[in-house]
């Protein structure tokens, strides 16, 4: 947002100093832009920068990342078969000479048995490790969805600030004019001394808040590496261009289709949990039926083979009580994801609304001001300073009318800030890891 010069004296001057300001930063801006793609880049001229880094860097998602790959890991094993036992068994050891060698007894029998998993309950355990797993890779999106937002957050306070201490300056060093305008008029006998140190004050106030803003950005760039896990002293690049976060539907109904269609990763988990514990009830409802063991055995005697035995062994399931109890817990785990699910979504659904609304309003609100009141107070502004000039009116009016003007500016941009805020929130809620 441009604002033309009100001390036409001063024109020329201002004119002139925007012209290395401008090269430099296109000078800056075509620096950076060929290490766009290098690791060792420092995050912050743009929101893709402060993202790329928080994907690729963070340890808690480095963390989640391992733990996802681990619950992969354990859906083949879930569903295999049990190690097979292989026995040995010394039949007419003679006490006066015992012996382990086979040789030294009447018979030795060599066998292996395998158990067998029946009824389907090998692929129900492997559903249920299946499902796990994705669960695991759910949290892990769900949580780069949130570190994602509070990066965001933290980046446009980061920008904001700066617009924020623009705005300021600009009001210093209009005050340094019109404390100028005054002594000059004081000089000329028109005006009262008072004028001068009355800008004095004003500008004096204006440094405090100034650096009161600058404390802002420290906490927030401070904010901003913790979450990405640099040290809070590292340095960020500065702001490119003011963020970009739009709203992904312009009615609350869309979001509300969209995140009830796409889902939230939490959601996918909370549902893969509430299939994993489905498939564990069955797992344990199918414990009911008994499994299977299978052996084959050598009888050896001397140095022959004398015969072979096949065994056939089978589960008695005699804890029946225990066996409910087994079924019952597993239920009730169902019970408990189901309704755990269900008050996930009622939550994000009354966040989304709640942020929603916020960035809504901050948006009506910027464009308000923008359009109206900043146009508004600068009209005022200068016509109170025209006034002033032929004492019209007093130096408090044109203190007033300029607080005014560059107050509605300062409030542009801080609705910018609260729209973009609830923009990110918005962006976490319902849209997948960017």
């Amino acid at each position: 947002m441009g604002y033309p010069n009100v001390f036409p004296a001063r024109r020329d001057i201002a004119a002139n100093g925007a012209a290395p300001w401008l090269a430099l930063l296109l000078a800056s801006l075509w620096l950076v832009a060929p290490a766009a793609a290098s690791p060792t880049l420092i995050p912050g001229a743009d929101l893709d920068s402060v993202r790329a880094w928080l994907i690729g860097r963070n340890p808690e998602l480095r963390a989640l990342q391992a733990e996802a790959e681990a619950a992969q890991a354990r859906v083949l094993p879930a569903g295999a078969l049990p190690d097979p036992m292989a026995e040995v068994e010394l039949m007419g050891i003679d006490p006066d000479r015992p012996s382990l060698l086979p040789g030294n007894v009447d018979a030795t029998t060599w066998r292996v048995r395998q158990s067998f998993p029946m009824w389907g309950k090998r692929g129900l355990a492997r559903e249920v490790a299946r499902h796990e797993a994705s669960a695991a890779g759910l949290d892990r999106d769900a949580v780069a969805l949130d570190l994602l937002a509070r990066a965001e957050e933290a980046y446009v306070r980061f920008w904001h600030v700066r617009e924020a201490v623009a705005v300021l300056d600009r009001q210093i060093e209009l005050l340094g004019q019109l404390e100028e305008v005054a002594r000059t008029r004081y000089s000329l006998g028109i005006a009262a001394q008072q004028d001068s140190i009355r800008a004095q004050v004003a500008r004096t106030g204006l440094q405090r808040e100034r650096i009161a803003r600058l404390a802002a950005r420290a906490e927030a760039a401070a904010m901003l590496n913790a979450v990405l896990a640099r040290p809070v002293d590292a340095p960020l690049a500065e702001p490119a261009s003011e963020p970009e976060l739009p709203l992904p539907a312009e009615r609350l109904d869309q979001v509300l289709a969209m995140l009830a269609d796409a889902g939230h990763p939490a959601l996918q988990a909370s549902a893969a949990r509430t299939e994993a514990a489905e498939a564990a009830f069955e797992l344990q409802r199918r414990a009911r039926y008994p499994d299977l063991s299978l052996g084959f055995g050598v009888i050896q005697r001397d140095d022959r083979v004398e015969g072979y035995e096949v065994m056939l062994a089978v589960e008695i399931p005699l804890q029946q009580r225990a066996r409910r109890e087994r079924e019952r817990e597993a239920r009730l785990r169902g019970d408990a994801a189901r309704a755990r699910s269900d008050a996930l979504a009622a939550g994000l659904a009354g966040q989304l609304g709640q942020v929603w609304s916020q960035a809504r309003a901050a948006r009506d609100q910027r464009r308000l001001i923008e359009q109206t009141l900043v146009p508004q107070a600068q009209a005022n502004f200068e016509s109170a300073l025209a006034s002033y000039r032929v004492g019209e009116v007093d130096f408090g009016t044109l203190l007033e009318a300029l607080d005014a003007w560059q107050g509605a500016a300062l409030a542009q941009v801080d609705a910018r800030r609260d729209e973009l805020v609830a923009a990110a929130a918005v962006g976490a809620i319902t849209g997948g890891v960017r």
